[in-house]
């Protein structure tokens, strides 16, 4: 079992889906450059890491399947390590459709 960040990105890298979204103006951004709407994308697994020394060094790793295939993820940092605007990201990520999937079944 996966238990930590780095855990999970290790995974990921592993199996070339470390494919990083990050927050525009215009929607989630791939490494590529393509620009993903909402309705294009689904959060298959959320896996949630608080920090051992202060609770607020908190994030949330989103494993994202976008409708072309690419999968990647969307860490949402919290606390001392916030890095992106939380309410263009918070608004982006709410609207995302939720499909989890275990672990077995995504890392097969």
């Amino acid at each position: 079992m996966m238990t930590t960040l780095s855990g999970v990105l290790e995974k990921l890298r592993i199996r070339k889906q470390d494919n990083e979204f990050t927050i525009t103006e215009e929607g989630f951004c791939s490494p590529a450059g393509k620009i993903y709407k909402s309705e294009d994308l689904i959060i298959i697994k959320t896996y949630r890491f608080e920090g051992d020394s202060d609770p607020s060094d908190s994030s949330i790793l989103y494993l994202i399947e976008a409708n072309d295939g690419l999968i990647g993820y969307s860490i949402d940092a919290y606390g001392a390590y916030s890095n992106h605007d939380d309410t263009l990201y918070d608004e982006f990520i709410r609207k995302v459709h939720v499909s989890e999937r275990e672990e077995q079944e995504i890392f097969k």
